[in-house]
């Protein structure tokens, strides 16, 4: 389950409805899915060959359905980082600069964690993400991403049009001007 991290509090907003509400507020949209029993043996690898990120895919198939008809999304894929990939870090830096793309940037966590950070309304917040967390940021949002302390997730990532994912950097002190 997602947990939110604001300046405003010292604890983490992290039940279910509130961290619903707060990210609806922003305009971000938040659920919650459970990862299927079947797919448990290839969650729990650390690295999938292509034919086995498929496999998964295809484990989660009735949510890109529902995405389809609800959203005309029109592809997915699959990003699985851990420790070992050589050249994480270089891969990472791309992503935990304040940017934003031009099509939604969607993600069902369906392993690992990640924390996304955000500037929306003029509040700066992070949102920790884990396993069975689906979070969809609005095209044109400030924010970035990260990996936790432990660098492993599964994502399923979800495009409306995939030249609209590359990011547009920002300068921090632009973040007060840009809404």
């Amino acid at each position: 389950m997602a947990e939110i991290f604001t300046s405003k509090s010292k604890d983490p907003i992290s039940k279910p409805e509130e961290v619903r509400n707060f990210l609806k507020n922003k305009g971000i949209e938040y659920r919650f899915w459970d990862a299927h029993a079947q797919s448990k043996p290839l969650l729990s690898m650390d690295s999938l060959n292509d034919g086995q990120k498929e496999e998964l895919l295809l484990s989660f198939e009735n949510r890109f359905e529902e995405l389809k008809s609800e959203y005309s999304y029109k592809s997915r894929d699959m990003i699985v980082l851990n420790p070992e990939i050589p050249g994480l870090d270089a891969m990472l830096a791309k992503f935990d600069k304040w940017h934003y793309h031009t099509d939604d940037e969607v993600r069902y966590i369906i392993d690992g964690s990640g924390i996304f950070g955000f500037h929306i309304q003029g509040e700066k917040f992070e949102v920790k993400v884990s396993q069975n967390d689906f979070i969809s940021v609005p095209a044109n949002t400030n924010h970035w991403f990260k990996l936790d302390e432990n660098k492993k997730i599964k994502a399923i990532r979800y495009f409306q049009d995939m030249s609209g994912w590359t990011p547009v950097y920002i300068n921090e002190s632009d973040l007060v001007t840009i809404q």
